[in-house]
């Protein structure tokens, strides 16, 4: 099956036998006992097998583990990595997960993090003990862009693992399994649910390897899994997420090239202009560039405030993915110990008329 059509009918698991075209929500914890049947609704649910073959479909891996929110799904993989290990970590990513490897996994584990778009940085990185490379692509909020093949290639030399965040790129535009990655993760908050109302996370792997049954064991065994109702409104939401993500992508390249021409701007950043840094690389393993644009207004935090009051259309609020524009400066919610400047604001280029976005953003920069 081609993507689009995946997305409409590879999660769609139907056993009733009056066979509706939709898969029933299945809300029972607990299953009669017969061989080879589901038991408990930790471990597996109709709704959530359905999801997770999804999952697993769309990132074109083996098998993948659904998870209550992202961060459980990444902090899963740090679960699962033996205390002592180190890590490797992109030095621009989401805050939620960098502050649980240094708050939760403080003690347990070893990170290093470096500015990924430089290879050389990463290859001084790397210390006998280290286990995991974890890339984030486009990263959050700077955009930077990762060549995904060249520090999947360093890490095998070195003997450590790869996990991908592709929550910005989703499978639509980049699969990082396919450019040498080991796991995919995803906060399936954003575009997958792509309505702003449903909370989730999940990962997707390579192989099925005894790596990844540690994974699953900590899934299953930590039990920070999704709702029946969640699964059943993400596999619902995902079946229009291929045209969801071309109106996205299509709106923040009009909307970044809007910003790069205004004087009230000093900087853009998104990997779609030829003059992002990342632009060559992304072009080589990404088929379109996402929807999410940060950029930089001319003046501090006052400044960056005062434009975001005046819009009408973006929403001032945290999160991204939805079809509606939302709007933050960034810094302001990652809190005092962010190395994001204070003037960036970070927009989730929605899915309303250009027309309308372009005309609020001009009177609002005016």
């Amino acid at each position: 099956m081609k993507l689009e059509t995946l997305a409409i009918h590879g999660g769609n698991i139907v056993s009733d036998s009056e066979k509706p075209v939709v898969q029933p929500i299945t809300l029972s914890t607990t299953f009669i006992h017969q061989p080879e049947s589901m038991i408990y609704a930790r471990a597996n649910n109709p709704n959530r097998h359905a999801l997770e073959q999804l999952l697993a479909g769309l990132e074109k891996g083996a098998d993948a583990a659904a998870f209550s929110s992202g961060n459980a799904a990444g902090v899963s993989v740090f679960q699962a990595l033996e205390p002592g290990s180190h890590l490797i970590a992109p030095d621009d990513m989401y805050h939620g997960l960098k502050n649980a490897i240094l708050s939760i996994f403080k003690g347990v584990l070893e990170a290093t993090f470096v500015d990924m778009t430089d290879l050389e940085n990463v290859e001084k990185a790397f210390q006998s003990n280290t286990k995991l490379v974890w890339i984030e692509t486009p990263s959050n909020p700077l955009l930077k862009i990762t060549d995904i093949r060249a520090v999947a290639k360093l890490a095998k030399a070195k003997g450590a693992m790869v996990a991908c965040d592709n929550t910005f790129a989703t499978p639509v535009f980049q699969n990082p399994l396919d450019l040498g990655a080991d796991i995919v993760m995803h906060s399936s908050t954003k575009y997958f649910g792509g309505h702003s109302d449903i909370l989730g996370g999940a990962l997707i792997t390579k192989s099925e390897d005894e790596f990844w049954a540690k994974v699953k064991n900590v899934q299953i065994g930590g039990g920070a899994v999704p709702s029946p109702m969640d699964c059943y409104y993400l596999c619902r939401s995902i079946k229009t997420l291929p045209y969801r993500m071309k109106g996205h992508a299509e709106h923040a390249m009009v909307l970044a090239n809007f910003l790069s021409n205004h004087s009230a701007v000093e900087k853009v950043y998104y990997p779609g202009l030829k003059a992002h840094p990342g632009h060559e690389i992304a072009a080589s393993q990404m088929t379109g560039f996402g929807g999410v644009v940060s950029f930089q207004v001319k003046g501090g935090a006052e400044v960056a405030d005062r434009v975001i009051s005046k819009l009408k259309y973006f929403i001032n609020a945290t999160s991204l993915g939805g079809v509606e524009s939302l709007i933050e400066r960034r810094a302001a919610s990652e809190g005092p110990d962010t190395l994001t400047p204070q003037n960036l604001i970070r927009v989730s280029v929605g899915l309303e008329h250009l027309d309308d976005l372009l005309e609020d953003m001009e009177n609002a920069l005016a």
